[in-house]
């Protein structure tokens, strides 16, 4: 009767198990920066409340308009431009027009920020666009990993897809969708796809 395992059996074993944790390792990293980003994205939803209380502070002073008066309020918070920065949706694809950005700068807090003001409101009075990553010039660079938006309007900021149905939000949270309704479905505890 045999007792024990033999070498051959053990190293089998031990190379069994070095296979599932290289495959589950990267899954479980991924999955825990993903929750650390979105975290980040909650954490600063109180600082552009925080600017439009500035700037709103500063037309009243200064009689600016808001587009001077935000342009204005940006360059006290940037730190430097960045000259090459890449951006994808989640499905891999890559931005459209309106949620392509060309000029993108470093914040003091190393976070990447870029926005687009509209000569005239849009659809919903939205007068402009604000993405921001969390993370910076550090990867993935990809809407919904690490890169969140903001519609801009008069008295406030309000996240991509805030009145979209839950279902809606969800799926484009997801492989399959751009990433952008991630910004509200974090916030409203949405889970990371």
């Amino acid at each position: 009767m045999k007792k024990g395992f033999t070498i051959i059996e053990v190293s089998i074993l031990f190379v069994i198990f070095l296979i599932v944790a290289l495959l589950v390792a990267p899954l479980s990293l991924d999955d825990s920066l993903q929750a650390k980003n979105a975290q980040r994205w909650k954490n600063v939803q109180s600082d552009f409340a925080n600017i439009i209380e500035s700037v709103n502070l500063k037309m009243s002073q200064d009689d600016y308009n808001f587009n001077k008066a935000f342009d204005s309020l940006m360059e006290t918070e940037v730190k430097n431009d960045i000259d090459t920065y890449k951006v994808s949706f989640l499905n891999t694809s890559s931005p459209t027009y309106q949620y392509d950005f060309d000029k993108f700068k470093l914040t003091h807090t190393n976070s990447t920020l870029s926005y687009k003001l509209y000569d005239l409101p849009q659809e919903g009075n939205i007068l402009g666009v604000l993405m921001y990553d969390v993370n910076g010039q550090v990867g993935p660079n990809v809407w919904g990993k690490d890169i969140f938006g903001l519609n801009i309007y008069k008295d406030r900021f309000e996240p991509f897809c805030k009145n979209d149905p839950i279902e809606i939000q969800k799926k484009d949270c997801s492989r399959q969708g751009t990433g952008l309704c991630c910004s509200n479905y974090y916030l409203i505890g949405g889970r990371i796809n």
